[in-house]
């Protein structure tokens, strides 16, 4: 399985990332589409593909806080196959230099996935667009 990731900024790729953020977030775990697209334009966006096919998404972006993960996604056929490790992986290289504070809402399930790149929980469970969450920040 080939796995790639790549930082995308192109009309085309750009809409590969929001079709899969769209399946995912608002098809399958429905969460109200006017939560799902915001500050698109001052994130940094990826793509991963599996054998050159459209898999996930993910994004970064600068806060008045520090610098926040966002909008992990992975489309079922390609969950559990290394595509959602290949997408933190890539974020985390791509963040700058001065990246000293960063953190993620990260949903339940998905906890252990970001706490095998050392994030961790921080504060009590909340819930956003109707999913449980963590806070998690990265630890050094």
């Amino acid at each position: 399985m080939d796995i790639r990731v790549k930082k995308v900024s192109n009309p085309d790729d750009l809409e590969k990332v929001f079709a899969i953020r769209r399946e995912v977030f608002v098809g399958e775990q429905n969460c109200p589409p006017e939560l799902e697209w915001e500050n698109e334009d001052v994130s940094t966006h990826f793509l991963a593909t599996v054998n050159g096919e459209p898999a996930g998404a993910s994004r970064w972006r600068k806060t008045d806080k520090g610098y926040k993960l966002e909008r992990f996604a992975v489309l079922k056929p390609y969950r559990g196959k290394g595509t959602g490790q290949a997408l933190v992986q890539a974020v985390l290289d791509d963040l700058p230099a001065d990246a000293d504070y960063v953190y993620m809402h990260a949903q339940i399930d998905a906890v252990t996935l970001y706490q095998r790149f050392g994030f961790a929980k921080v504060g009590e469970q909340f819930e956003e667009a109707g999913i449980q969450h963590f806070k998690m920040e990265k630890r050094k």
